[in-house]
């Protein structure tokens, strides 16, 4: 038993320890934006390579502080820092996997799509100005459409999150209002709502209350069956949240890994591109070298085996010219 013991000690000091050489497990944490699709490609990489990557989904602000601590092996964050940022903490920062951000209903007889909105009806709900399914900045939207005179539930997140970074930021490009009183970020000063822990947090309250109205990642709207809404974009479309309307928002942008990707996806000018779009990141500290090549060696792997993985699960993988660029990127940081 002391023997068993000691050996288990051994175990976790190789595998928790960042600098470590034999390292077995890779330690994560950060966005639960992804959370769905790094699940998937850590299982299949499990079984071809003997590593297992574990993750932890506790939000873009978690996944920062972590990183910056040295207290994991990458974070992730759905929020891009900017090069001065990462400079300030030693990190290196690149573009994993692109999706969407989606409106999330529980309105009684309101399928998914039925329930239009724009930047406007939007901004008006997640201020409290716009009370009740049928006010006339809704109906106007929906003239067919029979919503309830009853209050609505604001559903956001109560943590640090780039899910909330993404949906400010078309907010406050999109509602000159909201950018005047709220702002964008990853914490913001929420005028209203409940708050929920997680893109999981959200989904769930939403699911338990009726005439509530909340944000979370496509892949938990879609593996929870929940009623998304169509959103108007910039271009004038209302277009409904899907693998095509993320890969026009995702063709529009321009990734420079001499700022260190650093880009927003929101409010894309495609004629269908959904327009709460964003990448989500990868974090590495600058100076663990032999750590960052095994992440980068998952990462890779999952850029040559886990695009159908990431379509699957309505996620869409990075072109093959940004896949490139990131490998330069890596290249050049001397990973």
């Amino acid at each position: 038993m002391k023997h068993l013991l000691i050996a288990i000690a051994i175990l976790s000091a190789l595998t928790l320890s960042p600098a470590a050489h034999a390292i077995e497990t890779l330690n994560g944490a950060g966005a639960t934006f992804p959370y769905p699709v790094y699940s998937a490609w850590a299982y299949d990489y499990s079984k071809v390579a003997g590593i297992q990557l574990n993750y932890q989904s506790i939000g873009s602000g978690g996944g920062i502080k972590q990183i910056s601590e040295r207290t994991v092996h990458f974070g992730a964050s759905d929020k891009p820092l900017t090069p001065e940022e990462l400079k300030k903490d030693n990190l290196l920062q690149f573009p994993a996997v692109i999706g969407g951000v989606v409106l999330v209903v529980n309105v009684p007889g309101v399928k998914s799509g039925d329930l239009k909105l724009d930047g406007s009806a939007t901004c008006g709900i997640f201020l409290g100005e716009i009370k009740t399914w049928n006010d006339p900045r809704i109906k106007t939207l929906n003239p067919g459409l029979g919503l309830p005179d009853s209050a609505i539930t604001v559903v956001r997140r109560s943590d640090g999150s780039g899910t909330t970074s993404i949906f400010t930021d078309y907010l406050t490009n999109a509602c000159p209002a909201w950018k005047a009183k709220v702002g964008s970020g990853t914490s913001v000063n929420w005028p209203i709502g409940i708050g929920g822990k997680g893109n999981e947090g959200v989904a769930n309250y939403v699911k338990r209350s009726a005439n509530s109205i909340g944000y979370v990642e496509f892949a938990y709207a879609k593996q929870n069956k929940m009623v998304h809404t169509k959103l108007k974009n910039k271009a004038g479309s209302f277009v409904e949240p899907n693998f095509e309307s993320f890969e026009d928002a995702a063709k529009t942008g321009d990734f420079d890994p001499k700022k260190d990707f650093f880009l927003w996806l929101t409010n894309a000018p495609g004629k269908n591109a959904w327009p709460i779009a964003g990448a989500t990141f990868i974090l590495l500290a600058g100076d663990k070298k032999d750590v960052n090549t095994r992440v980068v060696k998952f990462f890779d792997w999952a850029f040559q085996n886990g695009d159908a993985k990431a379509k699957e699960l309505v996620y869409v993988p990075l072109p093959k010219t940004l896949k490139d660029k990131v490998r330069q990127y890596w290249k050049i940081k001397g990973i």
